[in-house]
């Protein structure tokens, strides 16, 4: 089974337990069970956020992946006037659902070309899969790191190529996606900064997913904002230090930094499900726009 797939996100009540929280009886309160996460779609939660979308441009459309594949990509950007620096919003193991596509609408309410890639594509549809085991089986552990860091680079390119300054360069993703900006952050030069959200960071090597985000401390090109929530069952508070003390030694300028939200479970950020933390979010939102304005907004 994947690293990423972490104990409060699946659990003991049945194989479709698919979120922080989310059993059986939380689907039921919420309306009928849809295949997958779909149900995203259909807010289990009044505290839901829907973002609008006026003055804004949004598409549905593919970009090219360096072998050749199309992958589906949802984008969100300001509509009229210059181009806006490019933040990559990496999914959670859920893909790209209503939720993700509403982050990238906050993102491009505050100025940015947001655009979100469905990286598991080529194993299948993730927002189809309703079974965490297959999910898990089938489409994330098969996924390359890889094959995502390649992914990004030619998701960059597409967005320069079509109306965002990919001069300016950001990331932000979450669990699963949350480890996948540390990797990023240490492969590639161009990168400005990152933000993490939850993402693992002391994980178990396998053939496709062999680097921790532990491991890429010293290695990182970026500065990268990392958002923790104390009460994680998932990502001990022993590991989110183990990182502290290892981005503090890296002496690293612009340095990277750690911040913990000691009464925020994991998945504090998901509005549509019970793990949100409204307080945490809240704040780990505008420190993300904080730290995306000092490094994006400025550069080049």
């Amino acid at each position: 089974m994947t690293n990423d797939l972490l104990p409060d996100d699946s659990g003991p009540e049945d194989d479709n337990w698919i979120a922080t929280g989310l059993n059986r009886r939380a689907v039921i309160r919420g309306g009928a069970y849809a295949a997958g996460f779909a149900l995203a779609c259909q807010p289990i939660s009044a505290a839901t956020i829907q973002t609008s979308g006026d003055g804004l441009v949004q598409e549905t459309t593919t970009f090219k992946a360096p072998d050749g594949v199309s992958l589906p990509l949802f984008v969100a950007r300001p509509k009229g006037g210059k181009p806006a620096p490019v933040i990559v919003v990496v999914h959670e193991i859920f893909g790209v659902h209503e939720w993700v596509k509403d982050i990238c609408r906050r993102l491009a309410k505050a100025g940015y070309y947001a655009v979100a890639p469905d990286l598991f594509a080529r194993a299948g549809d993730a927002t189809k899969v309703a079974d965490m085991k297959q999910l898990s089986a089938t489409i994330v552990s098969p996924t390359p790191d890889a094959q995502v860091l390649a992914d990004i680079d030619a998701l960059y390119a597409w967005a320069g190529a079509h109306g965002g300054d990919a001069r300016r360069r950001g990331i932000t993703g979450f669990c699963w996606g949350g480890r996948i900006v540390w990797l990023y952050a240490a492969h590639s030069a161009h990168l400005d900064a990152g933000v993490a959200f939850y993402g693992r960071l002391n994980s178990q090597p396998t053939a496709l997913q062999p680097q921790s985000a532990l491991g890429t401390a010293a290695a990182l090109h970026a500065p990268v904002l990392g958002q923790y929530g104390g009460k994680d069952r998932g990502i001990p508070l022993t590991d989110v230090e183990a990182m502290r003390a290892k981005l503090t030694e890296t002496g690293k300028s612009p340095p990277s930094a750690i911040t913990v939200y000691p009464e925020a479970e994991h998945g504090f950020m998901a509005d549509y499900r019970p793990s949100y933390h409204e307080q945490a979010a809240a704040a780990a939102w505008t420190a993300s726009l904080a730290w995306f304005g000092t490094y994006l907004k400025h550069t080049g």
